[in-house]
């Protein structure tokens, strides 16, 4: 497949009074056209800063995209686009939906200008013209009476329409890439779900990539293609949906996957936590950096970067426990579900 974002050992790091914060610590990975894939992690893990580097949204100071980092957009290196290359890219070539819509719409526009300056400034639409295509992006994402709503502000809306309206604005111009940053953070669960089906059914039929960001590995079961987990700004595993949820790799993977509830478990079963915190990145451990939390840490994991072991054409982990000279581990939970 045609490999339309290719991020190549990305490192981003955030100069404070206390030091520096090392957020990304090498990241890669890959998105081939039309593709929807996860970057799944716990909050500060570096899924954010890796979304806003991608639309260059990292200022300096305090932040700082580190030399040596690539991130190839149809074999071009955004890192070298001058700020106008920048501003036709986003919007234009890729989208973000924020995390949280309340704080990312401006309160003081109606929704639909708010549609408009995008068309206006990437398309080189009218102002009437923009709005009624704003009516039809409202309509598109499922918002009823989309000419009337057009005209109202955010604070008009409820929690879920407003991520619609989100969705809307940053499908207005068809971009290449979407970038979908918690899009359902602090929303129920039906209306998460409600969510995960538009954005599914909108990559289907306008053919965008997606670039779904979460720490819920239950939202991306049923839209990733491929998923990437990522721990203390790195990657320490990558595959297949099929081979993420029923053949993990990586304790950190196995402690994610826990931690989703089971439709089949008893009702009084106590819900699973991954104990401890993450890493401070000011200065970040030396080993592996999930060891601390780990239940199967070994002295190696504490010293030394753990290799990355291959799988197959596209699973990997990177964790000593696959090392010849490491003791076997079956996995440690059961799997479920039909493929």
């Amino acid at each position: 497949m045609e490999k339309q974002l290719v991020v190549n050992n990305l490192k981003v790091s955030y100069h404070t009074y206390a030091g520096e914060v090392q957020s990304v610590r090498g990241m890669s990975f890959d998105v081939n056209k039309g593709e929807c894939i996860a970057i799944v992690g716990e909050s500060g893990c570096g899924k954010t800063v890796t979304s806003k580097a991608i639309m260059g949204l990292i200022q300096s100071p305090p932040g700082e995209v580190k030399k040596g980092s690539e991130i190839m957009f149809n074999g071009k290196n955004l890192l070298d686009y001058t700020e106008k290359q920048w501003e036709e890219f986003r919007g234009g070539e890729c989208s973000m939906i924020f995390q949280d819509a309340l704080t990312a719409l401006n309160p003081t526009m109606k929704v639909g200008k708010q549609i408009a300056e995008n068309l206006i400034a990437h398309r080189g639409m009218k102002k009437d013209e923009a709005i009624n295509e704003a009516i039809k992006m409202l309509d598109l994402v499922g918002i009823p009476n989309a000419d009337k709503r057009v005209h109202q502000y955010p604070h008009q809306f409820s929690g879920g329409m407003r991520q619609r309206v989100m969705i809307a604005i940053a499908l207005a111009c068809n971009p290449s890439i979407l970038i979908a940053d918690e899009p359902t953070t602090a929303l129920d669960v039906t209306i998460q779900a409600q969510i995960i089906d538009i954005i599914k059914n909108l990559q289907q039929k306008m053919g965008t990539s997606v670039i779904l960001i979460t720490h819920d590995l239950g939202v991306v079961a049923d839209l990733a293609n491929r998923i990437f987990v990522m721990y203390a700004g790195k990657l320490v595993e990558k595959g297949t949906f099929e081979e993420i949820f029923y053949s993990p790799k990586h304790p950190y993977t196995w402690a994610l996957l826990k931690a989703v509830p089971r439709l089949d478990n008893d009702e009084k079963e106590q819900l699973v936590s991954i104990h401890g915190t993450p890493p401070d990145l000011i200065a970040p451990p030396k080993g592996c950096g999930f060891a601390q939390r780990c239940q199967y840490c070994m002295q190696v994991c504490l010293t030394k970067e753990p290799p990355t072991f291959k799988f197959g054409e596209e699973h990997e982990a990177a964790c000593w426990l696959h090392h010849s000279m490491a003791p076997k581990l079956d996995l440690p939970f059961e799997v479920g579900g039909a493929l």
